[in-house]
């Protein structure tokens, strides 16, 4: 039996308990809907463009703010790496900074740039940064010495040997860097949205817990897990498998 036969069978015997449970619970429908119910919200979110629009404008936030915060990332992972005076110092307050949730900050994102898209934005860029960061950092201090030594024997420096071998040894532990960001960003978008409003799926999520709509609330739910493991399970798995391979660590 292959993994994914594995993981319909699973789902499907998950959907089933769901769906008995929730008609033999004797609960309102608002409190525990059944399976049927919160797939026919979602379609018809779907078909309205209710939830098509919230899914868009939050990929439209979360696109963004992972770009700017994979290029601080690594600019500042590499000024870590590079000079030993912004390790002590710098390095230092990343370090403190990752160990902060994403989420502490929307009271100071709302001070500065008030209620509105860019609070949101910020808080997904800061959710990314320090560990996007940290793990370039840390790629950038594992290039194996040999590697750095043979090419500065040949005459590499500067920007070549920055570009011919210190990124390319670093492209896995960058990738992993990568991977983790998504997830923390991913996770401050949605406490974002569900507080700071503006559209998106956190805002669909808060409006049906307004509304005592859980059947929305859950659609929203599945909505939002969907999404993070396609990115997780297609988009990074595959470049770090790759990248794997193309290192030889597996085949």
């Amino acid at each position: 039996m292959t993994t994914a036969l594995r993981r319909v069978i699973f789902i499907a015997m998950i959907a089933v308990i769901w769906e008995i449970t929730s008609r033999l619970s004797g609960l309102p429908e608002f409190m525990f809907p059944s399976l049927t119910q919160v797939f026919e919200t979602l379609f018809n979110g779907l078909i309205s463009g209710q939830i098509t629009a919230a899914i868009g404008k939050s990929l439209g936030r979360i696109l963004l703010g992972f770009a700017i915060a994979t290029i601080v990332g690594l600019v500042l992972g590499y000024f870590i790496w590079r000079f030993k005076l912004v390790e002590d110092t710098l390095g230092f307050i990343v370090t403190a900074l990752q160990s902060i949730p994403s989420i502490v900050w929307f009271p100071l994102a709302i001070i500065w740039f008030g209620l509105n898209d860019f609070s949101i934005l910020f808080i997904v860029t800061i959710g990314a940064t320090w560990t996007m960061t940290v793990n370039a950092t840390s790629g950038f201090k594992n290039v194996p010495r040999l590697y750095q030594s043979v090419a500065k024997t040949l005459g590499s420096s500067g920007y070549h040997f920055l570009r011919t071998v210190i990124l390319p040894a670093s492209v896995p532990q960058i990738i992993s860097g990568l991977r983790v960001a998504w997830a923390f960003s991913w996770r401050a978008l949605m406490a974002g949205e569900l507080l700071g409003g503006g559209g998106g799926l956190g805002q669909l999520l808060e409006m049906g817990r307004s509304l005592g709509q859980m059947d929305l609330v859950i659609s929203v739910m599945i909505i939002i897990a969907v999404i993070g493991t396609i990115v997780d399970n297609v988009v990074f798995s595959r470049i770090e498998r790759n990248v794997q391979i193309k290192w030889g660590v597996s085949r």
